[in-house]
C-alpha cells in the first residue's frame, strides 16, 4: 500500500524532493526512489511504498533483539517491511532488506496497523519490535502501529542501524521506549566501504536517544579483518561509556553471510577480548552474542559479582532478583519493567 511519506520537502521548488528521514538526505527525481528503495517521488510528492505491508511478523523473546535490560523475560511482536538504507556486505537478512534494491519488487502481505496491534495483544506481547530490516525506512507504518500500541499499554522497540535524522527521532518522542542500535564499527572508512554510509550520524543518534530517555542497548558484530582492530573497539567502548556506564554493549560473533561468505567466523577469543576492553572502559554490562552457553550471556551485578539473570541464548534459565535489585547485595540495577514500586 502506498501512502504519503513524512519528513520531506520539495527540492528548490520541485519537481525533485529532498527526503530528510535519514542521514542520506536523498534528492529524489520524479519516478525515482531513495537509497532505501521504498520511498518514491510520484509527480513531486514523496510516497512510502510499504505502508501496511509486512514481509515478516513473529512473536520473539525480547532477548532476541537483543534487549537484555528492557522488559526481560517478555515477548515482543516483531514486524518488518522490505527495504533498508544500508547495503551491508554482511547483511544477515539480505533476502528482505535488499529485495527492492535487487529486483525493485515490493513484496509483503497487507497487514494494517490495527491488525498488528490486535495480534500483539492476542499473543500477550509486552512490546512491538520494528526489526529484521531497518524500521526507519518503514517509518510511517511503524509510527501508526506505535500510536495504537500506546493505547493498549504496549511498548515500542526499534532494532535499528541508527541512521535516522534528529527530526525523525523527535517525532517518536514518547512513542519509542527502547532501541537496540547496531553500531557496526568505529571507523568512517569501514562504514563507507562495507556499509555505504557514514559513522557520525549513528553516533549522534545513539547520543540523542540516550538524551531523550529512550532505553538504548548497542550491538556490534565483530568481523575478522574488517572491524576487529583492538584500538577501534577500545574507542567504541569508551564512546559508549561516555554516554552511560550502564549502557549495555552486545558483542556478537560473525558467521559467514551474504557477500562475505569467504570470511571465517569470529574467534571466540576475539569476542572475549573485546568484552574485557568494554569492562576496562567502565561499561557495567557487556555481553557476548552468537555463542550460546557462553558465560557472557548472563547479567552480573556490578557491585557484588552475583549472576542475577542466567541466560542460555535467548532464554532466561534462572534469576536472583528482588524486582530490579540484586538478590544478593540489594544493588539497584537498570532493568526496565522490573522496578519495585514504592
Amino acid at each position: 500500500m502506498n501512502a504519503q511519506a513524512v519528513l520531506w520537502e520539495p527540492w528548490r521548488g520541485g519537481p525533485a524532493v529532498h527526503c530528510f528521514l535519514c542521514a542520506h538526505h536523498c534528492r529524489i527525481e520524479p519516478g525515482a526512489r531513495g537509497r532505501c528503495s521504498v520511498r518514491e517521488n510520484r509527480e513531486g510528492r514523496l510516497e512510502t511504498l510499504v505502508y501496511g505491508r509486512a514481509v515478516a511478523a513473529a512473536v520473539d523473546p525480547i532477548e532476541k533483539k537483543p534487549l537484555f535490560h528492557f522488559l526481560p523475560g517478555t515477548t515482543s511482536f516483531s514486524l518488518a517491511a522490505v527495504g533498508c538504507n544500508f547495503a551491508c556486505l554482511f547483511c544477515q537478512n539480505s533476502d528482505i532488506s535488499q529485495m527492492p534494491r535487487d529486483c525493485s519488487a515490493i513484496a509483503g502481505t497487507d497487514f494494517p496497523p490495527n491488525l498488528v496491534v490486535d495480534r500483539a495483544v492476542a499473543a500477550g506481547c509486552a512490546s512491538i519490535a520494528y526489526t529484521y530490516t531497518e524500521p526507519t525506512v518503514f517509518f510511517e507504518y511503524a509510527e501508526a502501529c506505535m500510536d495504537l500500541a500506546l493505547a493498549e499499554g504496549i511498548k515500542n522497540v526499534f532494532v535499528t542501524n541508527g541512521y535516522m535524522t534528529r527530526q525523525a527521532l523527535e517525532r517518536l518522542q514518547g512513542k519509542l521506549h527502547a532501541a537496540n542500535v547496531d553500531l557496526k564499527g568505529f571507523s568512517d572508512s569501514f562504514y563507507r566501504r562495507v556499509i555505504g554510509a557514514r559513522l557520525g550520524p549513528v553516533k549522534r543518534s545513539i547520543a540523542l536517544m540516550v538524551e531523550m530517555g529512550i532505553w538504548v542497548e548497542v550491538t556490534t558484530l565483530l568481523i575478522p579483518g574488517y572491524n576487529d582492530d583492538e584500538g577501534e573497539f577500545r574507542e567504541l567502548a569508551y564512546f559508549l561509556a561516555s554516554l552511560s556506564t550502564d549502557l549495555p554493549w552486545h558483542i556478537s560473533r560473525f558467521h559467514p553471510s551474504y557477500r562475505l561468505l569467504d570470511v571465517p567466523p569470529t574467534p571466540v577469543a576475539t569476542i572475549e577480548r573485546a568484552a574485557a576492553i568494554g569492562r576496562e572502559a567502565g561499561l557495567n554490562y557487556v555481553y557476548t552474542g552468537n555463542i550460546p552457553g557462553h558465560d557472557g550471556e548472563s547479567t552480573v551485578c556490578p557491585r557484588c559479582g552475583e549472576v542475577v539473570i542466567n541466560r542460555f541464548g535467548f532464554s532466561i534459565r534462572h534469576q536472583n532478583l528482588n524486582g530490579n535489585r540484586c538478590g544478593n547485595c540489594g544493588a539497584s540495577l537498570p532493568l526496565i519493567g522490573l522496578e519495585v514500586r514504592p
